[in-house]
């Protein structure tokens, strides 16, 4: 197999995987790489380990003039004075928001304003139990959202901290520990087993005594660029700042420091992403709508108070405050918190912790979930899977083979795995004990040679201590080991097979009686998916949700985790994301169209995400590394999984503290609960809302009657408190991702709100007509409003909660008490009368008279929704409100719904052919043609 052929995921020289790859890309990668010395170059031919391509390896020349520092000398003090003048420290910086500009920004949006300017106009007519109120209002609202979306740390901070804290380094021709803070471009620092890599270095091939190393450098990169192995780093390599070394020691040449290092670029992508929030774009466009009618009625209101009643101008604003006041959804904000931080306690009871609350709504909308591989679909270990044998052999020979000739206490993965593996399944290696592994039952390692370039296998000579048998074990590179052993087709063959698939292959071979090597069989190695991956997965698809991999692993890696998980195969190579040659809508084509990407960096994650949402969709990212943590925040909701590092758990909005991804879905399902209930009781809101607005406009500018102010925040207050409980209250989970439809939204809550007017102007027309002849006429038309604006629309929100006719669905036993008992108050004051509040005495017969009709007209009501959630659709949405995007969004799924028509007549097709195709092969088959014939006969049937 040829250099070019060979995988850049080789972790270790003895495995293998080949990468179909355009010869053009491997030698551009080669063209870029670093010259490395002759006898590394040979060493890197020798095991097909080509050089792994990262986009982030440039260094500009005036950057290369400084890092040829003299490796024993170093940098002279004022020449780190000069560099630390020109780049700055290396560190991070950090950007916040003071908590005091965070909890004011919660005074802010249109509802608020709203509240801000009836309070106002209340202060300026010196109603203050009004303007206590609505105060009271705005300030609990601010304190809920506050308390309940705090974070609990920074992105930027987590990212910092995860640097290295001190590095040695040569200054001055003294070697020295500093902070790692202090590191500047041209620095050479020392690199040793476990260290945390504290800049951007390039590897220089020298020991910490300045003499030639031939031994690579392992580093375990995995949570910045998302490869589930650690990969080897030689002389003229670059590795990244926050990596970790797993084996070996080196010289290296600092290259980038802070900012412009690796994790850098991904602070630098998180500290630009601050985004409005989906949720609060939907509050934003109710606020809107809200504010636009109140102004319009507020004006027209005015000049004909003003200029044909000849009220003053401090009358007018006195009646006009009435009208802001009831065009206020003063429960809006505090019911949508609460019902989404309720929603937060009972994900917390399922392992699933919210960070911020908006983030519970649009979870219930994504569509489409990226998802990190390494480590969040798979295990992140390195793990046995089936092997390849020769005839004769078992699974325990290969293994027990394998455990002979594998290196006792040594922590690089494949040993690990393969000597994880032998312990679990062969018999007489189970239970060693703790540090005695090397000891095996009825053998004797008389001699073992470790792995060496040149050779690429290790080998052991062993002795049966039954039989006195002397024996060699080698394990390695598979095409070493095979040609060692006489060549074998087939399992030359498998090699290719397992490389194609994205697997590890190591070949184990024993001596036979002659000396000569025997073949026992290839040993395949992955890091497996997680148990409940593929049943997540799955039930994601069954709510609706796309799952997307993306993973920095190869392609072809890729491919066989997403076959395993019974996911599409179509993996590209994340550099079609950066194609100069295609336009943003082809770039968006390919994300919707793929079932992921491979060989990412933290920019193509963000990219994705960035192309999705532009297409309209609602993505969330799931992840555990630093490299995740830049998608993570540009998502609609990011999802750190368990055992993620501080900067993804910052990044995040939800964090998973169950391994696995198995509680997303409980997490999907929950949230759709909480988003049916807040969308509920948005309908019930705004109609109520419009109602208020619309029929006190009608009464205040026709007849000069309005409520008392005391009678209306009564209703708002006590009808909002009752309605808080709509966070408990029995929810119909949907099958494909929710969605507020705000057109559909308006436009019923805007109808039923001018039924409910008429319904409370023949209230007023009736109670006018029997009051009329008394005094105190207005006192008892004030209390027959009162009932009647406080029950009818409280009603509908029995009505609103589901989508179907309302005894469908029943509601829970505690929101029934809950909005019944208020209406039952609003009853009995009304009966008896409550002269502090303006309200006379009306008697039980207008009371119960009155509640019995609002029921009745909840009714009408809930057949006039079901009427309009059936008749209303996008295309409706797009005739009634046109606009160009609408336009061609209804194109754009009329040329959609005709290619999907076609193709599934054409699959129709093909399928009714595929029985004659089978009887036929069976016939062809021979021998056993016709019982295969009638079986297949049987099972059609």
């Amino acid at each position: 197999m040829s250099a070019n052929a060979s995988t850049a995921l080789l972790a270790h020289p003895e495995s293998t995987a080949v990468e179909i790859a355009p010869l053009q890309a491997a030698q551009a990668a080669e063209a870029a790489a670093p010259k490395a010395a002759p006898a590394a170059a040979e060493k890197k031919e020798a095991s097909g380990d080509d050089h792994h391509v990262d986009v982030g390896d440039d260094i500009t020349p005036e950057i290369e003039a400084l890092l040829k520092t003299d490796t024993t000398h170093g940098l002279t003090a004022a020449e780190v004075q000069q560099r630390i003048a020109q780049f700055g420290h290396n560190e991070i910086p950090e950007v916040k928001q003071s908590k005091l500009m965070k909890f004011i920004s919660y005074f802010l949006g249109p509802i608020s304003y709203l509240i801000e300017v009836a309070c106002i106009i209340s202060g300026v007519l010196k109603h203050w139990a009004d303007f206590a109120i609505l105060l009271a209002l705005l300030i609990v609202n601010a304190v809920i959202g506050y308390m309940e979306e705090a974070k609990a740390e920074n992105a930027l901070e987590a990212l910092k901290n995860n640097l290295a804290s001190n590095a040695r380094v040569f200054r001055d021709s003294n070697l020295t520990e500093i902070p790692t803070r202090e590191l500047v471009p041209g620095d050479i620092i020392i690199l040793r087993l476990g260290d945390i890599i504290p800049a951007d270095c390039r590897l220089l091939g020298l020991g910490a005594n300045h003499q030639e190393v031939d031994e690579d450098l392992m580093i375990d990169q995995a949570a910045l660029t998302g490869e589930s192995l650690p990969v080897n780093r030689g002389k003229g390599h670059i590795v990244y700042s926050s990596s970790v070394v797993k084996q070996g020691q080196m010289l290296a040449v600092v290259v980038k420091t802070g900012i412009n290092t690796f994790i850098g670029r991904a602070a630098n992508l998180i500290s630009m992403t601050n985004e409005e929030g989906h949720f609060q774009k939907i509050i934003g466009a109710i606020g809107n709508y809200l504010i636009y009618m109140t102004i319009v009625f507020v004006i027209i209101l005015y000049l004909v108070l003003v200029l044909a009643r000849g009220y003053d101008f401090l009358e007018a604003l006195d009646k006009v405050v009435v009208l802001t006041i009831a065009a206020i959804p003063v429960g809006l904000p505090t019911v949508l918190s609460v019902t989404m931080a309720v929603g937060a306690k009972q994900l917390a009871e399922k392992e699933v912790i919210v960070k911020r609350l908006p983030a519970i709504e649009e979870f219930a909308s994504v569509s489409i979930l990226c998802s990190d591989k390494t480590g969040t679909l798979t295990l992140n270990e390195l793990s046995f899977d089936d092997p390849f044998l020769m005839p004769g052999f078992t699974e325990r020979d290969i293994l027990l083979n394998a455990y002979f000739a594998s290196e006792a206490g040594a922590k690089d993965a494949i040993e690990l795995a393969v000597r994880g593996a032998g312990m679990e399944r062969v018999d007489i290696l189970q239970n060693l004990p703790a540090g005695q592994e090397h000891v095996i039952p009825g053998y004797k390692i008389l001699k073992f040679l470790p792995f060496n370039p040149n050779d690429k296998y290790t080998k052991a000579k062993v002795q049966n201590l039954e039989t006195g048998e002397i024996f060699e074990c080698i394990k390695g590179a598979p095409q070493v080991v095979i040609r060692l052993s006489g060549g074998d087709a087939a399992a030359e063959r498998q090699v290719i097979d397992f490389a194609q698939r994205g697997l590890r292959a190591l070949g184990v071979a024993r001596t036979r009686a002659d000396g000569s090597f025997q073949l026992v069989g290839l040993i395949s190695l992955l890091d497996p998916p997680r148990p409940d991956s593929a049943q997540t997965i799955a039930e994601c698809a069954e709510l609706g949700v796309e799952v997307k991999m993306i993973t920095g692993d190869q392609v072809i890696i890729g491919k066989e985790v997403a076959r395993r998980l019974g996911m599409q195969r179509c993996i590209l190579n994340a550099s079609r994301l950066v194609d100069p040659k295609a336009d943003e809508e082809e770039l968006t084509r390919r994300c919707e169209k793929s079932d992921g990407f491979g060989q990412v960096i933290p920019e193509h994650k963000y990219r994705v995400v960035e192309l999705l949402q532009r297409k309209g969709y609602l993505v969330g990212m799931t992840g555990d590394g630093v490299n995740d943590a830049p998608a993570l925040k540009k998502a609609n909701v990011g999802i750190a999984v368990e055992g993620c590092t501080d900067a993804a758990r910052s990044a995040a909005d939800i964090v998973l503290l169950a391994p696995g991804l198995g509680t997303i879905v409980d997490g999907i399902k929950t949230s759709r609960a909480i988003f049916q209930r807040m969308r509920s009781y948005a309908i019930y809101r705004i109609t109520s809302t419009i109602h208020f607005l619309v029929f006190f406009f009608i009464t205040i500018a026709l007849y000069d009657f309005t409520l008392p102010n005391k009678l209306i925040i009564l209703i708002a207050v006590l009808n909002d408190a009752a309605t808080l409980v709509i966070a408990v209250d029995n929810a119909r989970i949907s099958k494909r991702p929710d969605k507020w439809r705000i057109g559909q939204l308006i436009f019923m809550s805007t109808v039923l709100a001018i039924l409910l007017t008429g319904a409370s102007l023949a209230h007023y027309y009736v109670a006018k007509a029997h009051f009329g002849d008394r005094e105190d006429a207005v006192g008892y038309i004030h209390t027959v409003i009162y009932l009647q604006v406080s029950s009818c629309p409280h009603f509908v929100i029995f009505s609103t909660r589901v989508g179907t006719y309302f005894w469908k669905s029943p509601p829970s036993l505690l929101f029934t008490v809950a909005v019944g008992g208020t209406q039952v108050f609003a009853m009995v004051m009304s009966i008896i009368g409550w002269h502090d509040m303006d309200a006379e005495p009306i008697g039980v017969a207008w009371g119960f008279g009155i509640m019995a009709i609002s029921l009745v007209y909840m009714a009408f009501l809930d057949i006039v929704k079901v009427f309009i959630f059936k008749f209303w659709s996008f295309e409706f949405t797009a005739r009634a409100w046109p606009s160009k995007e609408r336009k061609d969004k209804l194109a754009a799924r009329k040329a959609k719904a005709i290619v999907d028509k076609r193709v599934k007549l054409n699959w129709q097709k093909v399928r009714s052919l595929m029985p004659m195709f089978k009887v036929i092969a069976a016939f062809k088959s021979g021998g056993k043609a016709s019982s295969g014939a009638l079986d297949l006969g049987s099972k059609m049937e």
